[in-house]
């Protein structure tokens, strides 16, 4: 009673003095409030344009590079790491041969990138949401609804990059304006995916079609790009639910769904030449749903930070060292394997579209990697240039060319495997056989010679599924697909192995040994387990 009785009097005080010098409570002249920014619909966009930023990160604070791609294609059997030998960025060597360790400054310029774009869409969600319409003529309903869903579908979006390569995220859809709003309990790898698909549910009938865009909007989110990702993450879901004994028939049938959505649409269609995909006059073409945009730029980010820059490292990252075009030489990263090049049926187009190969005039010292003289040739823009030529860089490390992070083959291949797994093999046929077709390959089923062995498809679901597994590799080669088809469809340890004990003895001396429950996850990094303060759960096995 008594101290009731005198936190009373002091808030008696407290009126009082409120009461009689009310400029003891007046904000200080010249301070801002964040809602004080958000007064127009320029304001609105510039924030949620402000969201995409973070997608084509590369190179920053971690003071290495980390383009998603030396996850998914060197750590897969597509690519050897490449570069100057085997210390040449020493943490994708680690994680290539599976040695990577919670240090890794890959890895942790890849998560914080994440989660900076995840910050980001938040504070677009929250302060758009709160915005009244008619604060300007431009700013009507119908734009607020579509920057609202633009910004929630790349939160989507930057959690599934997150959750593939790390498991299971926290769940923050709120903005972190202080140390102690951040939430670093861990949710499971299943209740991510959801999440990542209640975002895309809640985004996709406010994004436009694609063709409602004006050409200065292509890049943005489009009602595409959600069906895809529901199509795309559904499919993830299902591939872990069957791996933990879990249905997962009502993920596959939301993935059909989608799938069949996307297709309706008439929006995307294959380009008639496949490589047309890889060049400056293909992007934001038809096959096209959705990439990160770069455009060329004479500054690079060395001592500046993410962000500092549009163009992209990647041309110069996967460029040959020597040989090819001595002029317009890069640094000889991701370097498709053997392995690779004989999954390729003989009379495969794709295999000469994506795989560059050196002649013996050509190699020198400096141009092999472990005896590999491959390249990719998809970002080496080899025909962009004057007279169809190599093209020249204005910066030699800052390219132009967009990075395709889903073109529709792959919508079509992910809708063919979600009919197959259902057991409806007619429609997965159909839309695989439309993959093949572009190429000029024989229909399925068919029989072929591949790894250097004669294979025959025939008409059952496991054939099926095998082809599909096939064609996904070809189609979508040294794009950055192939680790995380092995992991979601709980394969890579018997993959990785085979493959492994089929590369040269150079090659083999470098691996580690592949843990089936570890590998197919990266470690957390440590820098940020340290803010945590132990409250953010490394992954098993690190």
């Amino acid at each position: 009673m008594k101290k009731i009785s005198a936190y009373a009097v002091l808030l008696a005080a407290s009126l009082s003095l409120s009461s009689c010098n009310d400029w003891l409570t007046e904000e200080t002249p010249g301070s801002n409030k964040i809602e004080d920014y958000f007064v127009s619909s320029a304001t609105a966009l510039e924030v949620v344009n402000a969201t995409y930023a973070p997608l084509g990160w590369e190179y920053g604070g971690s003071t290495t590079y980390y383009s998603e791609w030396y996850i998914g294609d060197i750590v897969s059997d597509d690519a050897l790491k490449g570069g100057q030998g085997t210390t040449d960025m020493a943490v994708a060597y680690d994680m290539e041969n599976f040695k990577t360790n919670p240090d890794n400054r890959l890895l942790l310029g890849f998560y914080n990138a994440q989660w900076q774009g995840i910050q980001r869409c938040n504070l677009a969600i929250e302060q758009v949401t709160k915005m009244d319409v008619g604060v300007d003529a431009q700013f009507t309903q119908e734009l607020k609804d579509r920057l609202i869903a633009e910004a929630t579908f790349m939160r989507a979006y930057y959690y599934f990059r997150l959750a593939r390569v790390f498991g299971g995220m926290p769940f923050i859809d709120y903005v972190v304006d202080s140390s102690n709003k951040f939430n670093f309990k861990r949710e499971s790898q299943l209740d991510t995916y959801a999440f990542i698909i209640r975002d895309l549910e809640s985004a996709v009938e406010a994004l436009p079609l694609k063709s409602k865009y004006a050409a200065a909007d292509m890049g943005r989110a489009t009602r595409g790009c959600a069906q895809a990702m529901l199509l795309k993450a559904n499919l993830y879901l299902a591939g872990f639910q069957q791996q933990q004994g879990v249905d997962a028939t009502a993920a596959l049938k939301a993935a059909k769904h989608w799938g069949e959505e996307i297709m309706q649409s008439g929006e995307y269609d294959l380009v008639p030449t496949y490589f047309d995909n890889f060049t400056l006059a293909g992007e934001n073409g038809k096959e096209s749903v959705l990439e990160i945009q770069y455009v060329e730029d004479p500054r690079s980010d060395y001592g500046e930070g993410e962000g500092f820059t549009r163009g992209t490292f990647t041309l110069i990252m996967q460029r040959p060292r020597s040989g090819f075009n001595d002029s317009e030489t890069g640094w000889g990263f991701d370097r498709p394997t053997q392995n690779l090049y004989d999954e390729f049926e003989e009379g495969d187009p794709r295999r000469d579209a994506t795989i560059m190969q050196q002649e013996s005039g050509e190699v020198d010292e400096t141009s092999l990697y472990l005896g590999n003289r491959y390249y990719n040739r998809k970002y080496a823009q080899t025909t962009d240039g004057a007279g169809g030529g190599w093209y020249h860089l204005t910066h030699h490390s800052r390219g132009p060319l967009n990075y395709r992070l889903i073109r529709y083959s792959d919508v079509l291949l992910m809708y063919a495997e979600a009919c197959c797994e259902l057991g409806e093999l007619a429609p997965a046929i159909t839309a695989l056989n439309r993959v093949r077709a572009r190429v000029g390959l024989p229909a399925f089923p068919y029989a072929a010679t591949i790894q250097g062995k004669s294979v025959a498809y025939a008409s059952s679901q496991a054939d099926l599924r095998s082809a599909i597994r096939h064609e996904r590799r070809v189609e979508l080669a040294m794009e950055g697909h192939r680790w995380f088809d092995l992991c979601r469809w709980g394969i890579a340890k018997e993959t990785m192995d085979a493959y492994i004990a089929g590369e040269t003895q150079e090659v083999r001396d470098e691996y580690g040994i592949f843990q089936k429950g570890k590998h197919e996850l990266m470690p957390i990094p440590s820098e940020d387990r340290q803010l945590a303060d132990g409250a953010l759960e490394q992954n098993p096995g690190y």
